[in-house]
């Protein structure tokens, strides 16, 4: 079973950038699709983008786009989110998961079957 791990999180100034990473220790991270969600205390996990495993297209929710750039690193089996002008609406647990099915909906968490436990971020505004 596919165990995702989460890093790069933490307290950061508002308008700074911020990297977090996602591995899968022994897995080719490639061959799935990873997406990247967020969730605040009390309410619904929310999609952030996804990076489809056979295109390598991505899909971005309106609130990052232009901020916030799914990809990853071949030679290292790791998935990145990079936030740039982070704000304090932006804080939350981030987490990534993955599925290695053909999805139709890649910001919706239903359709990923792998998740990781989780980096904090937050912003200080």
């Amino acid at each position: 079973q596919v165990q995702l791990v989460e890093s790069g999180g933490g307290l950061v100034r508002g308008g700074s950038s911020l990297r977090l990473s996602c591995t899968a220790p022994g897995v080719i991270l490639e061959n799935f699709t990873v997406g990247w969600f967020r969730q605040v205390a009390g309410k619904e996990r929310e999609g952030l983008c996804s990076l489809e495993s056979y295109d390598l297209s991505t899909t971005y929710a309106e609130p990052v786009r232009g901020r916030f750039t799914c990809s990853r690193d071949s030679a290292t089996h790791t998935a990145y989110l990079q936030m740039d002008n982070v704000k304090a609406e932006d804080t939350a647990l981030y987490s990534c998961a993955t599925t290695a099915w053909l999805i139709r909906d890649p910001l919706s968490p239903k359709e990923y079957n792998r998740w990781g436990q989780g980096t904090q971020v937050t912003v200080d505004s």
